[in-house]
Protein backbone atom coordinates (compact mmCIF):
# COMPACT_ATOMS: atom_id res chain seq x y z
CA UNK A 1 0.00 0.00 0.00
CA UNK A 2 1.15 3.48 -0.90
CA UNK A 3 1.16 6.38 1.45
CA UNK A 4 -1.41 9.34 0.78
CA UNK A 5 0.29 12.42 1.87
CA UNK A 6 -2.54 14.41 3.75
CA UNK A 7 -2.98 18.31 2.44
CA UNK A 8 -4.81 20.64 4.49
CA UNK A 9 -4.80 23.89 4.01
CA UNK A 10 -3.90 26.45 6.45
CA UNK A 11 -8.11 27.62 7.19
CA UNK A 12 -8.45 23.82 7.98
CA UNK A 13 -5.74 23.93 10.09
CA UNK A 14 -6.86 26.75 11.95
CA UNK A 15 -10.42 26.13 12.22
CA UNK A 16 -10.68 29.54 11.02
CA UNK A 17 -12.10 31.35 8.05
CA UNK A 18 -14.13 30.38 5.45
CA UNK A 19 -14.53 27.05 6.68
CA UNK A 20 -15.22 23.76 4.20
CA UNK A 21 -16.64 26.60 1.51
CA UNK A 22 -13.58 25.70 -0.96
CA UNK A 23 -15.19 22.62 -1.54
CA UNK A 24 -19.09 23.43 -1.75
CA UNK A 25 -19.88 24.17 1.80
CA UNK A 26 -21.38 26.63 3.83
CA UNK A 27 -22.16 27.05 7.55
CA UNK A 28 -19.68 26.75 10.47
CA UNK A 29 -18.62 22.86 10.82
CA UNK A 30 -20.58 21.13 13.29
CA UNK A 31 -23.73 23.02 13.11
CA UNK A 32 -27.21 21.57 12.19
CA UNK A 33 -27.26 24.10 9.06
CA UNK A 34 -23.82 22.46 8.19
CA UNK A 35 -24.83 18.96 8.70
CA UNK A 36 -27.95 19.27 6.55
CA UNK A 37 -25.44 19.84 3.58
CA UNK A 38 -23.13 16.96 3.79
CA UNK A 39 -23.40 14.74 1.05
CA UNK A 40 -20.30 12.16 -0.32
CA UNK A 41 -16.56 13.03 -0.11
CA UNK A 42 -16.41 16.08 -2.20
CA UNK A 43 -13.24 17.23 -4.53
CA UNK A 44 -11.79 20.25 -5.59
CA UNK A 45 -8.55 19.97 -8.19
CA UNK A 46 -4.92 20.57 -7.16
CA UNK A 47 -2.50 23.47 -8.98
CA UNK A 48 0.12 20.09 -9.54
CA UNK A 49 -2.51 17.82 -10.74
CA UNK A 50 -5.02 14.67 -9.01
CA UNK A 51 -7.60 16.06 -6.57
CA UNK A 52 -7.80 16.99 -3.31
CA UNK A 53 -11.32 14.98 -1.57
CA UNK A 54 -12.59 16.20 1.57
CA UNK A 55 -14.16 13.23 3.81
CA UNK A 56 -16.46 14.50 6.97
CA UNK A 57 -17.70 12.32 9.63
CA UNK A 58 -19.89 13.28 12.49
CA UNK A 59 -19.11 12.05 16.03
CA UNK A 60 -15.65 11.08 17.23
CA UNK A 61 -12.00 10.55 16.53
CA UNK A 62 -11.60 7.44 13.81
CA UNK A 63 -9.34 6.95 10.30
CA UNK A 64 -10.44 6.67 7.11
CA UNK A 65 -9.19 2.76 5.62
CA UNK A 66 -8.91 2.79 1.76
CA UNK A 67 -9.21 -0.76 0.14
CA UNK A 68 -5.15 -1.38 -1.12
CA UNK A 69 -4.86 1.59 -1.86
CA UNK A 70 -3.18 3.57 0.71
CA UNK A 71 -2.49 3.26 4.57
CA UNK A 72 -5.41 4.62 6.97
CA UNK A 73 -5.28 7.89 7.17
CA UNK A 74 -6.68 10.08 10.05
CA UNK A 75 -9.15 12.09 10.83
CA UNK A 76 -9.08 15.38 12.74
CA UNK A 77 -11.35 17.47 14.84
CA UNK A 78 -12.88 21.11 14.00
CA UNK A 79 -12.37 23.11 17.35
CA UNK A 80 -14.97 21.58 19.95
CA UNK A 81 -17.36 20.63 17.62
CA UNK A 82 -18.28 16.92 16.36
CA UNK A 83 -16.71 17.63 13.02
CA UNK A 84 -14.25 15.61 12.18
CA UNK A 85 -12.43 15.81 8.72
CA UNK A 86 -9.05 15.50 6.61
CA UNK A 87 -8.46 16.26 2.88
CA UNK A 88 -6.76 13.20 1.00
CA UNK A 89 -4.56 14.10 -1.97
CA UNK A 90 -5.99 11.43 -4.58
CA UNK A 91 -4.98 10.56 -8.31
CA UNK A 92 -6.35 11.44 -11.56
CA UNK A 93 -8.92 8.57 -12.29
CA UNK A 94 -9.71 6.87 -9.48
CA UNK A 95 -12.69 4.99 -7.50
CA UNK A 96 -11.82 3.70 -4.20
CA UNK A 97 -13.64 1.64 -1.21
CA UNK A 98 -13.29 3.19 1.88
CA UNK A 99 -14.54 2.80 5.61
CA UNK A 100 -14.32 4.77 9.01
CA UNK A 101 -12.13 2.47 11.23
CA UNK A 102 -13.10 3.37 14.80
CA UNK A 103 -13.11 1.83 18.06
CA UNK A 104 -12.28 -1.33 16.51
CA UNK A 105 -14.97 -1.34 14.34
CA UNK A 106 -15.50 -0.22 10.63
CA UNK A 107 -18.49 1.97 9.37
CA UNK A 108 -20.10 3.19 5.94
CA UNK A 109 -19.95 6.90 5.77
CA UNK A 110 -23.34 7.56 6.42
CA UNK A 111 -23.63 10.89 4.13
CA UNK A 112 -22.56 8.84 0.85
CA UNK A 113 -25.36 7.26 -1.24
CA UNK A 114 -22.80 5.29 -2.64
CA UNK A 115 -22.08 1.99 -0.29
CA UNK A 116 -21.12 -1.38 -1.02
CA UNK A 117 -21.53 -3.99 1.71
CA UNK A 118 -22.86 -3.12 5.26
CA UNK A 119 -20.00 -1.02 6.35
CA UNK A 120 -18.18 0.52 3.04
CA UNK A 121 -18.76 3.22 0.56
CA UNK A 122 -17.70 3.95 -2.55
CA UNK A 123 -15.65 7.25 -3.74
CA UNK A 124 -14.64 8.51 -7.16
CA UNK A 125 -12.68 11.99 -8.23
CA UNK A 126 -14.89 13.58 -10.89
CA UNK A 127 -12.65 12.37 -13.79
CA UNK A 128 -13.53 8.91 -13.18
CA UNK A 129 -15.07 7.54 -16.12
CA UNK A 130 -18.61 6.13 -15.18
CA UNK A 131 -20.23 2.79 -14.41
CA UNK A 132 -23.59 2.40 -16.24
CA UNK A 133 -25.66 -0.32 -14.82
CA UNK A 134 -24.15 -0.53 -11.63
CA UNK A 135 -26.91 1.49 -8.84
CA UNK A 136 -26.00 3.47 -6.00
CA UNK A 137 -26.73 1.78 -3.34
CA UNK A 138 -26.72 2.80 0.27
CA UNK A 139 -24.52 0.84 3.46
CA UNK A 140 -28.13 -0.30 4.91
CA UNK A 141 -30.08 -1.74 1.65
CA UNK A 142 -30.51 -5.11 1.52
CA UNK A 143 -29.84 -6.34 -2.30
CA UNK A 144 -32.01 -8.46 -4.28
CA UNK A 145 -30.60 -11.86 -5.04
CA UNK A 146 -31.57 -14.96 -7.09
CA UNK A 147 -34.28 -16.76 -6.97
CA UNK A 148 -32.75 -19.72 -7.88
CA UNK A 149 -30.02 -21.58 -5.32
CA UNK A 150 -28.50 -24.79 -5.29
CA UNK A 151 -27.20 -26.48 -2.60
CA UNK A 152 -23.59 -27.78 -3.30
CA UNK A 153 -22.52 -30.53 -0.90
CA UNK A 154 -20.08 -33.24 -0.67
CA UNK A 155 -18.61 -34.26 -3.59
CA UNK A 156 -15.00 -32.84 -4.78
CA UNK A 157 -15.09 -29.82 -3.11
CA UNK A 158 -16.09 -31.24 0.19
CA UNK A 159 -18.31 -29.35 2.82
CA UNK A 160 -21.58 -27.41 1.51
CA UNK A 161 -21.81 -24.02 0.00
CA UNK A 162 -25.24 -22.35 -1.66
CA UNK A 163 -24.83 -21.49 -5.49
CA UNK A 164 -26.77 -18.44 -6.65
CA UNK A 165 -28.52 -18.77 -10.33
CA UNK A 166 -30.01 -15.99 -12.48
CA UNK A 167 -31.03 -15.78 -15.93
CA UNK A 168 -30.24 -12.82 -17.60
CA UNK A 169 -32.74 -12.11 -21.04
CA UNK A 170 -34.03 -15.68 -20.64
CA UNK A 171 -30.89 -17.32 -19.89
CA UNK A 172 -27.93 -18.72 -22.10
CA UNK A 173 -24.33 -19.04 -22.34
CA UNK A 174 -23.24 -19.87 -18.68
CA UNK A 175 -20.96 -16.58 -16.81
CA UNK A 176 -19.56 -18.03 -13.84
CA UNK A 177 -18.67 -15.46 -11.06
CA UNK A 178 -15.87 -16.69 -8.85
CA UNK A 179 -16.51 -15.14 -5.00
CA UNK A 180 -20.07 -14.73 -6.32
CA UNK A 181 -20.84 -13.63 -2.73
CA UNK A 182 -19.21 -10.47 -3.03
CA UNK A 183 -20.89 -10.24 -6.29
CA UNK A 184 -24.33 -10.74 -4.27
CA UNK A 185 -24.31 -8.77 -1.09
CA UNK A 186 -21.52 -5.71 -1.98
CA UNK A 187 -21.65 -5.27 -5.54
CA UNK A 188 -25.45 -5.87 -7.14
CA UNK A 189 -23.98 -7.48 -10.29
CA UNK A 190 -27.30 -9.10 -10.69
CA UNK A 191 -28.79 -5.78 -11.11
CA UNK A 192 -26.38 -4.67 -13.28
CA UNK A 193 -26.15 -7.40 -15.60
CA UNK A 194 -29.87 -6.83 -16.41
CA UNK A 195 -29.45 -3.38 -16.94
CA UNK A 196 -26.94 -3.42 -19.37
CA UNK A 197 -29.13 -6.52 -21.21
CA UNK A 198 -31.37 -4.01 -21.23
CA UNK A 199 -30.01 -1.02 -22.61
CA UNK A 200 -28.47 -4.05 -25.83
CA UNK A 201 -24.80 -4.04 -24.55
CA UNK A 202 -25.22 -7.68 -22.52
CA UNK A 203 -26.56 -10.67 -24.61
CA UNK A 204 -28.83 -13.59 -23.35
CA UNK A 205 -27.00 -14.88 -20.52
CA UNK A 206 -27.32 -17.47 -17.01
CA UNK A 207 -25.17 -15.93 -14.05
CA UNK A 208 -23.96 -18.56 -11.71
CA UNK A 209 -22.75 -17.23 -8.67
CA UNK A 210 -20.13 -19.89 -6.58
CA UNK A 211 -18.65 -18.55 -3.39
CA UNK A 212 -15.45 -19.17 -2.51
CA UNK A 213 -14.49 -21.23 -0.05
CA UNK A 214 -10.95 -21.19 1.03
CA UNK A 215 -9.68 -18.94 -1.78
CA UNK A 216 -5.77 -19.64 -0.94
CA UNK A 217 -6.57 -23.21 -1.48
CA UNK A 218 -9.14 -23.20 -4.06
CA UNK A 219 -7.82 -20.74 -6.38
CA UNK A 220 -4.12 -21.27 -6.43
CA UNK A 221 -2.99 -23.26 -9.87
CA UNK A 222 -4.58 -26.67 -8.96
CA UNK A 223 -7.15 -28.73 -10.74
CA UNK A 224 -8.94 -29.52 -7.56
CA UNK A 225 -12.06 -26.33 -8.43
CA UNK A 226 -12.29 -27.19 -11.83
CA UNK A 227 -12.50 -30.85 -11.61
CA UNK A 228 -15.89 -29.96 -9.15
CA UNK A 229 -16.79 -27.41 -11.70
CA UNK A 230 -16.45 -29.69 -14.70
CA UNK A 231 -18.12 -33.23 -12.86
CA UNK A 232 -20.86 -31.01 -10.68
CA UNK A 233 -21.49 -28.10 -11.08
CA UNK A 234 -23.49 -28.42 -15.08
CA UNK A 235 -25.42 -31.05 -13.20
CA UNK A 236 -26.28 -29.33 -10.36
CA UNK A 237 -27.64 -25.96 -12.04
CA UNK A 238 -29.33 -28.36 -15.05
CA UNK A 239 -31.64 -29.46 -12.22
CA UNK A 240 -32.55 -26.24 -10.92
CA UNK A 241 -34.27 -25.64 -14.07
CA UNK A 242 -32.55 -22.38 -15.38
CA UNK A 243 -31.44 -22.85 -19.21
CA UNK A 244 -27.70 -23.29 -18.65
CA UNK A 245 -25.07 -23.29 -22.18
CA UNK A 246 -22.02 -24.49 -20.88
CA UNK A 247 -20.83 -25.15 -23.94
CA UNK A 248 -19.79 -21.18 -24.31
CA UNK A 249 -18.91 -21.07 -20.79
CA UNK A 250 -17.46 -17.62 -19.84
CA UNK A 251 -15.18 -17.49 -16.55
CA UNK A 252 -14.90 -13.99 -14.27
CA UNK A 253 -12.98 -13.75 -12.00
CA UNK A 254 -10.94 -11.04 -9.68
CA UNK A 255 -7.53 -11.29 -8.20
CA UNK A 256 -6.56 -15.00 -7.21
CA UNK A 257 -10.02 -15.50 -8.55
CA UNK A 258 -8.57 -14.21 -12.00
CA UNK A 259 -5.43 -16.45 -11.41
CA UNK A 260 -8.16 -19.61 -11.18
CA UNK A 261 -10.05 -18.65 -14.05
CA UNK A 262 -6.93 -18.63 -16.67
CA UNK A 263 -5.21 -21.49 -14.73
CA UNK A 264 -8.75 -23.49 -15.93
CA UNK A 265 -8.60 -22.10 -19.35
CA UNK A 266 -4.89 -23.61 -20.01
CA UNK A 267 -5.39 -26.80 -18.05
CA UNK A 268 -9.15 -27.28 -19.13
CA UNK A 269 -9.92 -26.18 -22.39
CA UNK A 270 -12.82 -28.33 -23.18
CA UNK A 271 -14.64 -26.49 -20.65
CA UNK A 272 -12.75 -23.13 -20.43
CA UNK A 273 -12.36 -20.96 -23.80
CA UNK A 274 -13.94 -17.58 -22.16
CA UNK A 275 -12.27 -15.55 -19.65
CA UNK A 276 -12.54 -12.22 -17.76
CA UNK A 277 -10.21 -11.38 -16.02
CA UNK A 278 -9.48 -8.02 -13.49
CA UNK A 279 -6.27 -7.60 -11.73
CA UNK A 280 -5.29 -11.51 -11.49
CA UNK A 281 -2.40 -12.17 -9.54
CA UNK A 282 -0.26 -13.50 -11.94
CA UNK A 283 2.29 -12.82 -9.74
CA UNK A 284 1.04 -16.29 -8.28
CA UNK A 285 3.68 -19.34 -7.80
CA UNK A 286 4.26 -22.48 -5.60
CA UNK A 287 5.11 -21.16 -2.57
CA UNK A 288 5.04 -17.36 -3.61
CA UNK A 289 2.27 -15.97 -0.93
CA UNK A 290 4.62 -17.11 1.78
CA UNK A 291 7.30 -14.68 0.78
CA UNK A 292 7.74 -11.56 2.04
CA UNK A 293 7.51 -9.87 -0.95
CA UNK A 294 4.89 -12.39 -2.59
CA UNK A 295 4.74 -9.58 -6.13
CA UNK A 296 9.03 -9.87 -6.41
CA UNK A 297 9.60 -13.17 -7.89
CA UNK A 298 9.60 -14.07 -11.29
CA UNK A 299 7.07 -11.53 -13.48
CA UNK A 300 3.81 -13.27 -14.36
CA UNK A 301 4.44 -16.09 -12.12
CA UNK A 302 3.38 -19.60 -12.88
CA UNK A 303 1.21 -18.64 -15.71
CA UNK A 304 3.57 -17.10 -17.33
CA UNK A 305 5.94 -20.08 -17.05
CA UNK A 306 2.30 -21.97 -18.33
CA UNK A 307 2.30 -19.80 -21.29
CA UNK A 308 5.90 -20.26 -22.59
CA UNK A 309 5.62 -23.65 -22.69
CA UNK A 310 2.01 -24.06 -24.05
CA UNK A 311 1.38 -25.13 -27.99
CA UNK A 312 -0.83 -22.87 -28.74
CA UNK A 313 -4.53 -20.97 -27.75
CA UNK A 314 -6.22 -20.09 -30.85
CA UNK A 315 -9.48 -20.93 -29.09
CA UNK A 316 -8.82 -19.34 -26.44
CA UNK A 317 -10.70 -15.41 -25.80
CA UNK A 318 -9.83 -13.82 -22.60
CA UNK A 319 -10.00 -10.28 -21.52
CA UNK A 320 -7.72 -9.14 -19.03
CA UNK A 321 -7.97 -5.93 -16.99
CA UNK A 322 -5.71 -4.46 -14.26
CA UNK A 323 -6.05 -0.97 -12.01
CA UNK A 324 -3.82 1.34 -13.59
CA UNK A 325 -2.88 2.76 -9.94
CA UNK A 326 -1.61 -1.16 -8.92
CA UNK A 327 1.80 -0.29 -10.22
CA UNK A 328 3.49 -3.63 -9.39
CA UNK A 329 1.04 -5.92 -10.50
CA UNK A 330 1.50 -4.05 -14.05
CA UNK A 331 4.36 -5.91 -15.16
CA UNK A 332 2.91 -9.72 -14.08
CA UNK A 333 -0.22 -9.02 -15.91
CA UNK A 334 1.74 -6.77 -18.69
CA UNK A 335 4.16 -10.06 -19.05
CA UNK A 336 0.50 -12.71 -19.13
CA UNK A 337 -1.30 -10.77 -21.82
CA UNK A 338 2.11 -10.13 -24.25
CA UNK A 339 2.59 -13.70 -24.08
CA UNK A 340 -1.74 -14.86 -24.48
CA UNK A 341 -1.45 -13.06 -27.09
CA UNK A 342 1.84 -14.80 -28.70
CA UNK A 343 0.02 -18.04 -28.30
CA UNK A 344 -2.40 -17.51 -30.97
CA UNK A 345 -5.46 -16.28 -27.62
CA UNK A 346 -7.84 -13.64 -29.12
CA UNK A 347 -6.81 -10.87 -26.32
CA UNK A 348 -8.37 -7.69 -25.32
CA UNK A 349 -6.50 -5.30 -23.10
CA UNK A 350 -7.87 -2.73 -20.38
CA UNK A 351 -7.21 -0.44 -17.71
CA UNK A 352 -9.45 0.14 -14.87
CA UNK A 353 -9.15 3.83 -12.80
CA UNK A 354 -8.91 2.50 -9.49
CA UNK A 355 -6.50 -0.04 -7.17
CA UNK A 356 -7.05 -3.46 -6.35
CA UNK A 357 -10.81 -3.18 -5.47
CA UNK A 358 -14.30 -4.18 -7.06
CA UNK A 359 -15.66 -0.66 -6.78
CA UNK A 360 -12.76 -0.12 -9.85
CA UNK A 361 -13.49 -3.47 -11.82
CA UNK A 362 -17.44 -3.33 -12.21
CA UNK A 363 -17.70 -1.73 -15.56
CA UNK A 364 -15.12 -4.23 -16.88
CA UNK A 365 -17.00 -6.88 -15.63
CA UNK A 366 -20.05 -5.96 -17.85
CA UNK A 367 -17.71 -5.13 -20.71
CA UNK A 368 -15.53 -8.00 -20.80
CA UNK A 369 -18.19 -10.25 -20.37
CA UNK A 370 -20.09 -9.01 -23.26
CA UNK A 371 -17.05 -9.10 -25.63
CA UNK A 372 -16.23 -13.06 -24.47
CA UNK A 373 -19.66 -13.58 -25.34
CA UNK A 374 -19.38 -11.94 -28.99
CA UNK A 375 -17.03 -13.93 -30.07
Amino acid sequence: MRRVTERVGTALESGEGEGFSAFGLSGSPGTEAFWEGVGAPASVPCDEGGWATLFLRRGGPARIGFESWSEPVPLRRWGDTDCWYTEVRMPARLRVTYQFLAEDAAYADPFNPAGAGGDRSVVATPDAPPQPHWPEVRADDVLPVPRTRVRWAGGRLRGRRTVRVHPVGGGGPVVLLLDGDDWLYLHPAMTAFDSAFSGGEMPPATLVFLPAGNREAEFGCGPGLWEAVRDELPQLVSESGVRADWDRLVVAGQSLGGLSALYAALEFPDLVSRVACQSASFWWAPGAPDLTDPLGGPVGGAIAARLRAHPGLSALRVAFDVGEHETRMLPHCEEVEDLARRAGATVRVSRSASGHDRAGWRHALLRDVAWALSG
